[in-house]
């Protein structure tokens, strides 16, 4: 299992790190575009296109970081307040669901995914390409949601560890 649980943290970090880059990528070619059109230089109407997807798709591969990281949307002061058994039951419920909406929504992209690519749907902006490449993250990085989902739940059905005898 501990190879498993390296492996897994490699793939999450690596989409993190991957998102990142897209992210800083994009925010100096939006820079680059901005200093081209205001000396005089022309535009590049791609560069505005090409950053308007990867802002989501930057958010879908970051969403399994965050997550393993527990930097994810939380009711922490609510927690906090409750006793220990009662918060518990609650994150485990939260997880619960988690697990139920990505795995619900793993479904739905991934149906969205393949139906545009048997219409053969394409995006005709400055750049064309087919439609579905922008859907294909979707249904992957919500299927590393579940899974972590569900790594969370088992962790959490675990008994503790026992400290070692003194």
């Amino acid at each position: 299992m501990r190879a498993f649980d390296r492996a897994w943290r490699r793939l999450v970090d690596a989409l993190a790190a991957t998102a990142a880059t897209l992210l800083g990528v994009a925010a100096l070619a939006v820079s680059a575009d901005v200093l081209a059109r205001n000396t005089g230089l022309g535009a590049f109407p791609w560069i505005l296109e090409a950053s308007e997807y990867v802002l989501p798709l930057a958010t879908f591969l970051a969403a399994p970081w965050l997550l393993v990281r527990n930097e994810h949307i939380r009711l922490d002061v609510l927690l906090r307040t409750l006793p220990s058994p009662a918060a518990r039951a609650l994150e485990r419920m939260g997880d619960a669901v988690g697990l139920a909406v990505s795995l619900a929504l793993v479904v739905f992209a991934l149906r969205a995914t393949l139906e545009s690519a048997r219409q053969g749907s394409q995006v005709l902006k400055s750049i064309v390409f087919p439609e579905w490449w922008t859907l294909a993250p979707v249904p992957l990085c919500f299927a590393l949601l579940a899974i972590e989902f569900a790594r969370r739940l088992a962790r959490s059905a675990a008994p503790p560890p026992t400290p070692p005898a003194q």
